[in-house]
This record gives structure tokens, C-alpha cells and sequence, in this order.
């Protein structure tokens, strides 16, 4: 079978021809049609995410797919299931091995395109702002680049929790469908005054984080009281240093939040999470974005997509050209 290995830290990925596996106690062979890519996959490229499995490994950490061996003494998902699947690595592969308690069945009208791009952006922005920083409605949700794959979740998400959302991104095309998303004020940060007009617009109660820099600075700035300010990550680069004076002054609270940690210590937030969100899938609330989708050979330029934040929204990858 193809699959998409890292042989080395700092090297493009290499497609290799590798036996297809046999699962062992408690795991799945799944066939692989569709395989999301994520920023953490570039830091895994670099070697520098929190999490690594030896070399060489598959890239890829969200999988959607259908059921074909069970592993001994596995009696779910039954062979067949069409299901969703996140793995951590192993997923930019024709077919791969995953935990069976992993694995979720997905709605019959969901495709696997859409649910490979679903589970770590929708889940992520989904916990953030329900489970940890408690989003009310009517009240303020600042989304730093909220046409990024996860940025466009959480404005999404905001608006269904009856949040007034102020979406900020680089131009008017990724403002344009962070409005349709549901955003009710966009901020273009290649030229507006992020402080200025958050503060105008009364200012963040909760701030949706995966940039950092000198916007995270401007957002806590723009802050209110008691607001929230989530980190969900540093796309620029800059891994902002956080005054403590301005949180006590004001009383704020920075929370940190890593989605992927939950499955090790408290896996229950993630499948409540997602049957939640597979609910509002169902009844049309809620929308994956997907800007772009390309073949297996060609995960690099898919790569180059997220690398270049020249995506909206989610970019996927096909892993088996036959999809049902």
C-alpha cells in the first residue's frame, strides 16, 4: 500500500510502498478515503511538535474511512462502518491501524471528505469556548484568524452559542467567508487597528487564539474584565509573553487548551463533544469549509497550502480515489 512517510525531521514528506498491516488486540484496519491536514502536521514535519512517534512514520492525524478487519477480541465498529478517526499519525496512507474505542461512526450523510476536516478543527474550537471558557450569549467573541481551519470553526461555533462574533483576518476575500460563517464585525489585520475597533465594539469577553504575536497582544489589550482568552496555538511564530499586571488589573484569565491532551486524560470531553457536533451537522447549523483537496502524491503542495496560509478553512487529502 502508499502511504506518506517522514523519514527524517526537516524533510518533505516521502511516498513509500509499505505492507498493508493486520490488526492486533483492540485495533481497526480501516481503508483510508480521506485524511485532514492540520498545522500540527508541519510541526510534526520539523520535529518540533509536543508529541512525536519514532521515525519513520505516516503523517497525518485525522482519518475518515470504512471498517475492513477487526482486530482479535474487536467487536466495534463492525466491518463495513463508515467512520471518523483521530489518530495522532498514520492517516495520509491508503489503509492504517487504529484504536477501536477511537473510532466514531459518522452520518450516513456526511462524506469522508467532510469528515476527515470535521473532527479536530469543529471539536477543538467546540470545547474551547463551551467546555472551557464557558462562551455566553451575547457576549463577545474576538476570533483571531478566523478564516484559518480552526479560526472558522470557532466563528461558526460562537454564532450557534449566540455569541456576537468579531472575526479578524488578513484581507477581504478570508473576511468575506468568515461573514458568511456568521460573523457579525470583521477586522482586516493587514490594516486595521485591532485594539481600537475591538474596544469600540465594546470590547472581547472571550478571545479565540491560534496566532499569538503582536495580535495576541492587541487582543488583550482589547479586553474586557473577566474576559477569557484562549491559546490555541502560534501560527506566526510568536509565542507571545503575557504581562501579568494587565491580568491582575483586570482580572483576566488565560487558559491554555490542548485538544489532543483530553483523549489521554479525560477522552469523555471529546466524544460528548463530537456527538454534539455531529447533532448540528445533521440539522444544517453547522458547515465544513474545505478550500482545497488534493491526492496522495500530491500531499505536499497541500502542505505548501498551510504553510503559506494561503487556505480557507480545512485542506484534505484523498487517499483512496474511490469514495462512497
Amino acid at each position: 500500500m502508499k502511504a506518506m512517510q517522514v523519514k527524517h525531521f526537516g524533510d518533505p514528506p516521502a511516498l513509500v510502498d509499505i505492507p498493508k498491516p493486520k490488526p492486533g488486540p483492540g485495533q481497526v484496519l480501516i481503508k483510508i478515503f480521506s485524511c485532514g491536514l492540520n498545522f500540527a502536521d508541519l510541526l510534526m514535519l520539523k520535529g518540533t511538535y509536543q508529541e512525536l512517534p519514532p521515525l519513520p512514520f505516516t503523517l497525518g492525524m485525522e482519518v475518515a474511512g470504512e471498517v475492513v478487519e477487526l482486530g482479535p477480541n474487536v467487536n466495534y465498529p463492525a466491518i463495513g462502518s463508515r467512520i471518523a478517526v483521530f489518530g495522532g499519525n498514520g492517516g495520509l496512507a491508503e489503509f492504517g491501524l487504529f484504536s477501536a474505542d477511537l473510532c466514531i461512526n459518522i452520518p450516513e450523510s456526511m462524506t469522508f471528505d467532510v469528515a476527515s476536516a470535521f473532527q479536530v478543527a469543529y471539536s477543538t474550537s467546540h470545547v474551547a469556548l463551551d467546555y472551557r471558557a464557558k462562551l455566553q450569549p451575547n457576549e463577545n467573541l474576538l476570533v483571531l484568524g478566523a478564516a484559518g481551519g480552526v479560526g472558522l470553526t470557532a466563528v461558526e461555533i460562537g454564532k450557534v452559542l449566540g455569541a456576537n462574533v468579531i472575526a479578524a483576518a488578513r484581507g477581504p476575500e478570508k473576511l468575506a467567508i468568515a461573514k458568511k460563517a456568521g460573523a457579525t464585525h470583521l477586522i482586516d489585520t493587514d490594516k486595521d487597528d485591532l485594539r481600537k475597533i475591538v474596544k469600540e465594539l465594546g470590547g472581547a469577553d472571550v478571545v479565540y487564539d491560534p496566532v499569538g504575536g503582536e495580535q495576541f497582544k492587541s487582543a488583550l489589550r482589547a479586553s474586557n474584565p473577566e474576559a477569557r482568552l484562549l491559546t490555541i496555538g502560534f501560527a506566526s511564530g510568536d509565542i507571545p509573553q503575557i504581562p501579568a499586571n494587565h491580568l491582575l488589573v483586570k482580572n483576566i484569565n488565560i487558559i491554555g487548551f490542548y485538544w489532543g491532551g483530553y483523549q489521554k486524560f479525560k477522552p469523555s470531553v471529546i466524544s460528548n463533544s463530537l456527538i454534539k457536533l455531529f447533532e448540528l451537522y445533521v440539522d444544517g447549523k453547522i458547515q465544513p469549509h474545505i478550500s482545497d483537496t488534493v491526492e496522495l502524491e500530491n500531499t505536499e503542495s497541500g502542505l505548501d497550502l498551510l504553510r503559506s496560509r494561503a487556505s480557507t478553512g480545512k485542506v484534505t487529502v484523498r487517499t483512496n480515489r474511490a469514495q462512497k
